[in-house]
């Protein structure tokens, strides 16, 4: 099954209106790096997880995790 996370970080970055060189820069990485993650060719670490909630003004767990609480 395919992690819904990385499908709900696509459309908040959509919603916002930011390019992947725009998420790099807010987070401070490379624009190959941040298409990375979002393409899951790069693992999220704990830390990217949190930076990237706090873009998109929520908690981590409201983006990245739904498909861990929904397999129960």
């Amino acid at each position: 099954m395919e992690p819904n996370y990385f499908r709900k970080l696509q459309s908040l970055r959509k919603e916002y209106g930011y390019s992947y060189q725009k998420m790099a820069e807010m987070l401070n990485v490379s624009k190959g790096y941040y298409w990375q993650l979002e393409n899951r060719q790069r693992t999220l670490k704990y830390v990217m997880a949190v930076k990237i909630a706090m873009i998109f003004k929520t908690k981590p767990d409201k983006i990245f995790f739904d498909e861990f609480s929904s397999s129960d």
